[in-house]
Formats: C-alpha cells, structure tokens, sequence
C-alpha cells in the first residue's frame, strides 16, 4: 500500500466540481483508493463520500491506494489536484476552459432573512423579474408505502429494480433538460446521476437489506444519513448537495413503491409558489403557465433551484426564511427576482406599478424575439452579424430560435472532459454533424480543444505547472499531442460535409505555431479530400494583437477573446474578489489592441469577430461596432438584446464615440464617452 499527502488549494475546496473530477479519476484505476482529511475517511470512488469529508481551501487530505495499479494511480491523482480538479486556482489568469457550473452574478447575501417592513420580507435574489399574484404554498407529496418485508434477496432485487427505473428516469430528464435549456442546467441531472450510481450509498443500504429491513426502509435510512453528513458541513456550497441525495433518494423510493412523480399539484389559477424548500425535480417541472415565480425559505444563489430558475426565466428568491411560512394562501403579493423582495398585500399603486413594468419588461424581450431572424443593421444601414457562443447540440437548437446568423464559437471542450478516454474520431463527428445540420446552412466555427495545466485531462496527465495559464495549454498542448489534433480536425473536415464550418485555434500566440496547425490541416484535408474551411486564430493575447499584420497575411479570420485579452494584457484574474472591478475589457489598452487587429484584419481584406463577455455589454456595444468589429458572438439568450441594440445604433455615431474612447485614458472616461 502507497500514500500520499497533498494541499487542497481550490478556492471553495473539495467542492461538487472538483470532487467529482477527483472520483471519475480514482475510477479508472484497480487499486482500493481511500482519502483521509482530519479523522474522517473516504472511498475516493464515491462521490458523495468525497464530499462529506468537507475539504476546505487549505486542507490537507492523506490518499492512500492499494492495488496492482497504485504507483500510477497516486501519481495521476497528484497531478490532478495540482493542476486543480477543473477548478481554476489562485494566481492564474482566469482563462475559461469547457463547460463549468452555472453560477449567478456575485450577490451580498444577508446574514439572515430580515423584514423590510411587516409587509416585506426579503430574500437572496436568485432570478430577475417581476411577478404578481397571489401566493401559495407549497407542501410536497409525503410518500405513503406499505411495507412488507420479504427475504433479502428478494429486497435486494425490490431496491436494484428501483435503481434501473430511476436511472431510466433520470436519463430521460437529463435529455429533457438539454434539449429545452441547455447543457449547463442538464449537468444537474448528471449529477443526480452520478450520486444513484454512488456505491458507497448502494451498500449502505444493502447493509440495511440484511440486517432484515425492507428495500424502501434500507434505502431512505442510507440517503438520509448521507444528505445529513453533507447537511451539517458549514461549506455553503457542499450543504447544497444534501438536496439533491434527498432528491435522488425520493425518485428511488417512489420507483420501488411503483408511484409516479407528477410534481408540485398547483391551484387552476396563477399564483407565486412559497416552499420550505423545491427540489431540483420539482423545480424543472413547473408550469409557467401556473406558476408566476417562487420563494424559498432557504437555499442559495447558487443553488440548483436557483439555478433552474434563472434557466426557466421564473423570477426567483431564496432563502428568506422560514417566517414566510405562514403567510396565508391566496394573500396578494408582488415578488421582485432582482431585490430579493416578496411584498405582502400590496396597496393598489404599487400593484399598478409593479404590473407596468412586468408588461414592459415582457413587451420588451418579446418584440425583442419577434425581431430576432431579422438582420442587425444600424440606422445608416450597416450590418453586423450576430453570432451564438455555444457549447452543445442544445444551444445550437436554441440559437436559431433565437435569431443566431451562425456560431462564433463551439467550445469542443465539453466532449474531452470528464471522462476515462478521449472521444473517438466518430463520436466528435457525430456531434459536430448534428450542430451544422441543426444550424440548416448557417456557419459554425469549430474552435479546437482548449484545455491545459489548469484543466487536466484524466487520460492526458500533465507535469505540475507554476503558472498553468502562461504554460501548456491550448494550441501548445494540442501541438504537444498532434494524435489529438488529428483526431478532432478530421471529425471536422467529415461533418465540413453537412454544412459551413471553419476552424479556429485558441492560444495563437506565435506565427510558428499558426503555421504548425496550418500544416496539419493541410494534411489531414488532403488524406480526407475534404472541403475548403477557413482557418481562423483567436487573439487571447496581447501578442497576437501586436503581430495582427502578420497574422492577417495568412489566416482567414480573426475572434478576438475578450475576457482572456483583457487579463493578459492588465495581468488582472477577472475572478480575483480584489481585482476583478479593475479587469475591465472597456480599458483604454484593451479597446487599443482590439482596434489594432481590425485595423490589420481589413487592411488585409479579413474579417474579425468578437466572442468575449463584451459582444453582448450594452456599453461596449457601440464602441465595438464603431471600431469596425465584424461580427459579435454571444451567449445565446443574449442574441434578441444585441441585435435591437445595433438596430438602434448610427455607425457615424458609433465611428465618433469609438474614437473618442480610443484617445481616453482609463476605463472610467471610457464609460464616461458612452454614457
């Protein structure tokens, strides 16, 4: 038997994310893995396990593996926590790789729910809007099971058959879920999956099982004291999990008992929801059409409810205590998402008021909508394309429902992570088929896997870097393993077949390195006879920006990254709680270099994109369009906004505005210019 000691160093610890990196690792190896943190132990396979022994920032933890394969599981363990467990750790750059965790503007939470009047009671924001109507209060279904207690092995088929049946249920929501809001709220519900196949929990319960208890006593006794370990941990973040095992825990036992789950039973008019709590599966399977909005006498911003809220645009508070338990059903009330307020038996006024501006805000994104196939041309009749940032066949769908001309980036990053090994030449064609079919003719930038020090691979460890984002990473790494990069550029060239696509290479920094990739392109197009595609760079890094005469010599096209160009050129982590106000992409030096690379681009006769957080801020808008920017590329509810915005807009005016920013000298007269 092998140990090894190591520091914990994620800034929320051992959480949800990086302790399921951390599992789906210690997976793939034979050898019996355990973790140790203080007195408490762990199977480093389970999941649930891993989290309740509540690793902080800091913590050290003792990991111990016993079996054929120890010496390499230690070691590609060890190299997973340095590098961060996909967590992005402090002192990096804050360059955003795959899919992550949906997770809400930064919002002050209250120490504790508190009064704002007797009228008003207030709560965490957790999803914007305004809804009024009256309330209604919520009790869930309390299961009612007749126990009838069999031999062991016959409860242990009982508990088995219910596992398959949740399992079947869940992997059709999860299906539900990505089609109708994505593949970030969808990740929910694979994480429900992950905690029903969690061994550790299955063999509590058989423990249960044959120590003479039925399948549904045995199980309800082993998710209850798994939620509760999570429950009592003073991690925000870890303490949420225990909803989720207790609603894994309810789709078993109702599997077993043979009862559906038909969620929350509503009156026939609209009412605004009040719970003690609303699992993941409850939430999901509201009505719209019966349900205004909810409040929560407890969770988070960053909760799974609040999440899908935000998802499914039902204004939202929670956490607001258990005080608004007892307001009676049918009292009138107004909840406002954004100020996390639910006002109790309003005056007339305020009523109107409140009405007013929900007409108008849905007025707004419904004409917004409506417009949305339409072009987005200026005033004097100048287009811009507006663009999708997408990162599953989902968005895609989404995206042209949502007015998208195409899609500026398809982040590939999501079919490489969390897994044993790499996505086979057919899987990533498949995929990448199915997004040009479903965007019927419009192009589709494929950008190429974006991974590195920071997001380890399981099957592609690498060697622990100081500073991960100035190391391997990007392009670098796919140069590093070209069997990779061919792999994937060859996907892409077959599903070039079904519709426009072209490829663009993240972390361009050096002509060598354009030219290395070009050269592989031309191979791997030659091998295949595959169709023309433009080949594009992302400009990440001041550097790129610098040299965009060269670059414009030989690439086809350029997509500016905003987010990462911002924090490399001020050497700011847009993520770090003292800088991120000052890691402003409206910064006089950023604008500076984004006006360089157009400049370069048409001089060239090249087009150039922006597919940073500042294709879609209102206030960099017009700056971007004035500066000549080509095309805008945001996330896909974004699209309806920006595109009535532009039509808004006079490119005279803009042309002015943007000069105006260029000659400023902080980002505050920048703001200053567009105000």
């Amino acid at each position: 038997m092998k140990q090894l000691d190591l520091i914990i160093q994620n800034p929320t610890g051992l959480h949800a994310r990086p302790a399921a990196v951390f599992v789906n690792t210690a997976k793939q190896f034979q050898a019996n893995i355990r973790v140790q943190h203080g007195a408490k132990k762990a199977n480093a396979k389970s999941v649930i396990s891993v989290l309740t022994l509540g690793v902080e920032r800091g913590g050290q933890i003792c990991i111990t593996a016993e079996g054929p394969d120890e010496d390499e599981a230690l070691a590609v363990l060890k190299t997973a926590v340095e590098n961060g467990l996909g967590d992005e750790l402090p002192g990096a750059n804050g360059h955003s790789t795959g899919p992550t965790e949906i997770k809400p503007a930064p919002v002050e939470q209250p120490a504790a729910p508190s009064r704002v009047s007797d009228s008003i009671r207030r709560g965490i924001p957790a999803a914007a809007g305004i809804a009024v109507g009256p309330v209604y209060q919520f009790q869930p279904v309390k299961l009612t099971i007749v126990e009838t207690i069999a031999t062991p092995e016959e409860e242990r088929a009982r508990l088995d058959a219910g596992l398959d049946s949740a399992k079947t249920e869940l992997q059709t929501l999860y299906q539900q879920v990505l089609q109708r809001l994505g593949a970030g709220e969808a990740a929910i519900f694979e994480a429900h999956l992950a905690i029903l196949a969690d061994p550790d929990l299955r063999e509590n319960a058989l423990s249960y099982i044959l120590a003479g208890q039925s399948a549904t006593q045995s199980w309800q006794q082993a998710v209850e004291e798994m939620a509760a370990a999570l429950a009592q941990l003073q991690d925000e973040l870890l303490a949420a999990r225990a909803a989720d095992i207790r609603d894994v825990g309810q789709r078993v036992l109702r599997a077993v008992a043979g009862l559906n789950h038909s969620g929350p039973e509503l009156p026939a008019e609209p009412v605004i929801l009040i719970a003690h709590d609303l699992s993941p599966s409850d939430t999901v399977s509201l009505d719209p059409n019966r349900v205004l909005g909810f409040c929560t006498a407890v969770g988070g911003a960053n909760g799974h409810t609040a999440i899908l809220a935000r998802a499914l645009g039902l204004p939202a508070l929670v956490g607001a205590g258990p005080d608004i338990l007892t307001v009676p059903n049918g009292a009138p009330a107004i909840l406002d998402g954004a100020a996390g307020t639910l006002s109790l038996s309003p005056d007339p006024e305020t009523v109107a008021q409140a009405q007013h501006q929900r007409q108008t805000d849905q007025t707004r994104r419904a004409a917004e909508l409506e417009a949305a196939a339409e072009p987005a041309l200026t005033q004097d009749n100048h287009q811009v394309e507006v663009v999708a940032n997408i990162g599953s066949l989902a968005d895609a769908r989404q995206a042209v429902s949502c007015g998208a001309e195409g899609v500026g980036l398809l982040r590939t990053e999501f079919l490489f992570l969390d897994r044993p090994t790499p996505p086979t030449e057919t899987e990533q064609f498949e995929v990448y088929r199915d997004i040009v079919l479903a965007l019927a003719g419009r192009p589709v930038i494929i950008r190429t896997l974006d991974v590195g020090g920071d997001k380890p691979l399981a099957y592609l460890p690498l060697p622990p870097e100081e500073n991960p984002f100035l190391g391997q990473r990007g392009v670098r790494l796919s140069l590093a393993r070209p069997d990779l990069l061919r792999v994937q550029l060859r996907a892409i060239f077959r599903a070039a077949a079904f519709g426009p696509c072209r490829i663009m290479f993240p972390m361009i920094t050096t002509l060598e390195d354009w030219r290395a990739v070009r050269q592989m392109v031309a191979e791997v197009q030659a091998e295949l006879v595959g169709p023309a595609v433009e080949l594009g760079i992302m400009v990440e890094v001041p550097a790129a920006a610098l040299i965009a005469d060269s670059f414009a010599r030989e690439v086809d096209f350029f997509s500016i990254g905003t987010n990462d160009l911002t924090q490399y050129t001020l050497a700011m982590d847009r993520g770090h709680p003292a800088l991120s106000a000052q890691a402003d992409g409206l910064h006089p030096a950023v604008l500076r270099l984004i006006a360089q690379t157009v400049k370069a681009a048409h001089a060239a006769g090249k087009w150039v994109g922006v597919c940073g957080e500042l294709a879609a801020n209102p206030q960099a808008i017009p700056l971007l369009v004035g500066l000549g920017v080509d095309e805008l590329s945001a996330s896909v509810p974004a699209i309806p906004a920006v595109k009535t915005q532009i039509r808004t807009l006079a490119w005279s005016k803009t042309q002015e505005l943007a000069t105006q920013a260029l000659a400023c000298a902080t980002a505050a007269e920048v703001r200053a210019v567009g105000a």
